[in-house]
């Protein structure tokens, strides 16, 4: 179904690619961060294009709750104990300045920008106490925040704490509105490379640079992406006759509800799985809404896909050094629009020569070897040797048949395919045959 955001952006039209093209820096992919990056390339001088398979904005990021937050539940001290406190301040610093660059283009931006602030809740004493520990590394880091209590949520909370001075906003409006004068061909639809030669739909075009920016990174020979992400799914309802906290809100530990305003809304989400799995979902959403705000309409509801890292950091940097030429933003595990904003910065910066101070802690070459990856393997291997009909045609696991959004879900790398067999997720690149 489609987002409150898509049903209330007007979306520019860009043309598909009629010959063949050659540019510096070819960006694949339309959403946040490839969009951000066309964007931060003309603002460089730097000759790109932009293609995107449908319509800028379709997939990810129109259906994103569109926090700008740098509180990412508790991941800082995930961040500090597996890489150090330098790491954990790399990671706060490339968010802080992602949310000011916002804030600077939202100043000319009708986009429904807010300021607006943070929390993340608990409510049980084991994650009470992990946010007393995060509340205290913020401290150390200089993030602004305070202990509070629940901030007017349906249901009663052991411990919170609050980021200020964070932001809420319309992101179709926002991203329709940067991408107005870039060079983007929708419909365009990268097919394979010869080196850093796309061969798409519609032709050929030749680049010096490329910028995989694809949600999943489609380019199996090299990286080892296919083993250092998976996907998750997550279910929103936008609410009327529902109060809404006065702040943006995620519970711990992770697939707890979700809840921030727009416009008299509640945007409620929750009901998150693995993808491929089914133990989740808008049922499971469905019966909160029933039990927390039982007068409440739903007027929308969505839901989004996200790819999640080993570590809980996003990969942002050279593809690989196998493909020297190639750069990747992916694995934003839930928090997209800070992330996107970073990775636009830091590739650039990379485009350019720039050092960027933030740039470590994302490095894609960052060790592998994380307790995420034998639970990624064991679970692709089993679905490989499942004897089901339907194979996806990214590694040929088995597919298993979503019924609640009528698609093929592959559980291994999270591609989805409709009952036709067209792709609606990557990283598979072909259709079902």
């Amino acid at each position: 179904m489609e987002s409150i955001w898509q049903k209330t952006a007007q979306k520019p039209q860009f043309p598909v690619q009629q010959q063949d093209m050659q540019t510096d820096v070819l960006i694949v992919g339309g959403g946040f961060t490839g969009v951000l990056c066309a964007y931060f390339c003309k603002q460089e001088g730097i000759p790109y294009i932009l293609v995107e398979k449908d319509a800028i904005g379709a997939h990810i990021s129109g259906h994103t709750t569109a926090k700008i937050t740098v509180q990412h539940g508790l991941c800082y001290q995930k961040i500090e104990k597996s890489y150090g406190k330098e790491a954990a301040r790399q990671y706060y610093a490339a968010n802080r300045d992602a949310l000011e660059t916002y804030r600077q283009l939202c100043k000319t931006i009708d986009c429904d920008f807010e300021e607006q602030e943070a929390v993340v809740y608990a409510r049980r004493k084991p994650e009470c106490e992990k946010i007393t520990a995060e509340y205290s590394l913020y401290q150390t880091l200089g993030i602004p925040a305070k202990l509070c209590d629940g901030k007017g949520l349906p249901f009663s909370v052991l411990g919170a704490v609050s980021v200020k001075g964070q932001a809420q906003f319309h992101p179709l409006k926002f991203l329709y509105a940067i991408a107005r004068d870039l060079e983007i061909y929708e419909n365009t639809f990268v097919k394979r490379f010869d080196d850093t030669r796309a061969y798409t739909n519609r032709g050929k075009i030749d680049a010096k640079r490329v910028v995989i920016a694809t949600h999943f990174p489609f380019v199996d020979r090299a990286g080892l992406y296919f083993m250092k992400l998976y996907q998750q799914r997550s279910y929103v309802f936008a609410l009327e006759n529902a109060e809404p906290p006065d702040a943006m809100c995620i519970g711990v530990p992770e697939n707890s509800l979700s809840f921030r305003r727009f416009q008299g809304l509640l945007l409620f989400g929750g009901g998150g799985h693995k993808t491929g799995k089914s133990d989740g979902g808008y049922p499971v959403l469905e019966k909160l809404r029933r039990l927390y705000y039982p007068k409440s309409r739903i007027q929308s509801r969505w839901a989004a896909q996200d790819c999640m890292s080993l570590d809980g950091i996003p990969y942002i940097g050279r593809y690989a050094g196998l493909l020297p030429n190639f750069y990747v933003a992916t694995g934003f595990n839930k928090w997209g629009m800070t992330s996107s904003m970073a990775a636009a910065r830091i590739l650039t910066d990379m485009l350019v020569g720039r050092n960027n101070e933030n740039a470590e802690v994302f490095a894609p070459n960052r060790s592998i070897w994380k307790p995420q990856l034998l639970v990624n393997g064991l679970n692709s291997a089993g679905n490989l040797l499942l004897p089901l009909p339907h194979r996806c045609t990214h590694l040929g696991c088995a597919l298993h048949y979503n019924r609640q959004e009528h698609s093929w879900d592959c559980p291994c790398h999270g591609s989805r395919f409709s009952e036709s067999g067209e792709i609606l997720e990557n990283p598979a690149n072909r259709p079902l045959g």
